[in-house]
C-alpha cells in the first residue's frame, strides 16, 4: 500500500520509498525525499515564483530519463501553476512555492530546472547566468580559474557573483541583476563570454563548437535566454551518485585543486547549510541586485 503523509494540511501519497534510484551509493527514493524536506529552507527561495521544468528519471538515471515543462497530468488542484509564454503559443508550468508542492514534486523523481526570471513578468530577468562547462581532459579546476576571471570582471561593472557546483563536471556562476529583458542580459553575457575567450584563449571558449571543446572551457552564455532553464540551487542531479547542484564559497574556487574537492553529494548539504547559511542568499536580495551597464 503506498504511504500517505500530511505536510502542511495537504495528503500526500509517496510511492516506492524502498526504490533505489542512485546505484552508484544505493540512495534511495525516500532518501531523496528526506533531502527535500531537510533543504526546503533553502531550497524553497530559489523555487518560489519560477516556473519548473522537470527532468524526470523516475527509474534513476540509467532508466528513461526525460523533460516535461507543462503540467504533469495529476497534478494536485493545490499546486501552483502559471502560464508561460512560448513561441508555440502560451503553455501552462508547475511554479513550487511550498514545502507540500516540494515533496510532491519531488516523489516524480526530478531535478528542478528555473528560468532566470519570475512567473510575474516572463521574459524579464532578474538573474544573469554563467555555465562552464570542461571539456575533456578539462575539469572543473580549469573551470575555476574561468569563473574567479568572471567574478572580477562582473564586479567591474557593479554585478556581485556566486558560484555553485553544476552537480555533474562543471561550475555555475550566478548574480542578482535589476529586472533587465532577457535578450539584453544574454548579448551582456556573450560579450562577457567572448571578453574571457580573449584574455585566455587557450582555456575558454565561447562557442559550442564541439570540435572545439576537448581542453577548454565552454562559457554557456546562452542560458540566459528567456526560453531556457538552468539547474535550480540545491537540486539533486540525475547521475549515478546523489550529487547536488551546491553553492560554493569563493575561497572553495579559489583553493580547488582537484575534481573531487568541489563534488558534493546529498548527505553533504545540510552540515554545509548549517555552517555556512544559503550561500546563494544575495541572489534573493533585490536591493543588491546590479545594473547591466
Amino acid at each position: 500500500m503506498t504511504p500517505i503523509t500530511e505536510v502542511e494540511g495537504r495528503r500526500l501519497a509517496l510511492s516506492n520509498l524502498e526504490k533505489v534510484l542512485y546505484p552508484g551509493t544505493g540512495f534511495t527514493k525516500g532518501e531523496v525525499l528526506h533531502y527535500y524536506a531537510t533543504n526546503a529552507d533553502v531550497i524553497l527561495p530559489h523555487l518560489r515564483d519560477r516556473p519548473v521544468s522537470f527532468l524526470r528519471y523516475p527509474d534513476g538515471p540509467d532508466g528513461q530519463v526525460f523533460f516535461t515543462k507543462n503540467v504533469p497530468p495529476g497534478t494536485p488542484d493545490w499546486v501552483t501553476t502559471a502560464e508561460v509564454p512560448r513561441s508555440e503559443g502560451p503553455a501552462r508550468m508547475v511554479v513550487v512555492q511550498d514545502l507540500a508542492s516540494l515533496m510532491w514534486a519531488a516523489n516524480l523523481v526530478t531535478e528542478f530546472h528555473t528560468h532566470q526570471w519570475v512567473a510575474q513578468e516572463p521574459g524579464v530577468a532578474d538573474r544573469i547566468v554563467f555555465d562552464l562547462d570542461p571539456g575533456t581532459p578539462a575539469t572543473v579546476v580549469d573551470c575555476c580559474e574561468v569563473a574567479l576571471w568572471l567574478r572580477e570582471r562582473l564586479a567591474d561593472d557593479g554585478i556581485t557573483a556566486c558560484a555553485k557546483t553544476s552537480g555533474s563536471k562543471g561550475l555555475h556562476l550566478l548574480a542578482a541583476v535589476r529586472p533587465t529583458p532577457s535578450d539584453q542580459v544574454s548579448d551582456y553575457a556573450k560579450q562577457l563570454a567572448m571578453e574571457a575567450e580573449r584574455a585566455m584563449p587557450r582555456l575558454v571558449l565561447h562557442r559550442m563548437t564541439r570540435s572545439l571543446r576537448p581542453g577548454k572551457v565552454f562559457v554557456d552564455w546562452s542560458q540566459n535566454a528567456a526560453r531556457k532553464t538552468t539547474a535550480t540551487p540545491y537540486t539533486l542531479r540525475a547521475r549515478p551518485e546523489p550529487t547536488v547542484s551546491a553553492p560554493v564559497t569563493w575561497g572553495e574556487v579559489e583553493e580547488c585543486g582537484a575534481p573531487g574537492q568541489l563534488g558534493f553529494q546529498a548527505p553533504d548539504i545540510a552540515p554545509r547549510v548549517q555552517d555556512y547559511g544559503d550561500l546563494l542568499a544575495p541572489l534573493l536580495d533585490a536591493d543588491g541586485a546590479g545594473s547591466l551597464p
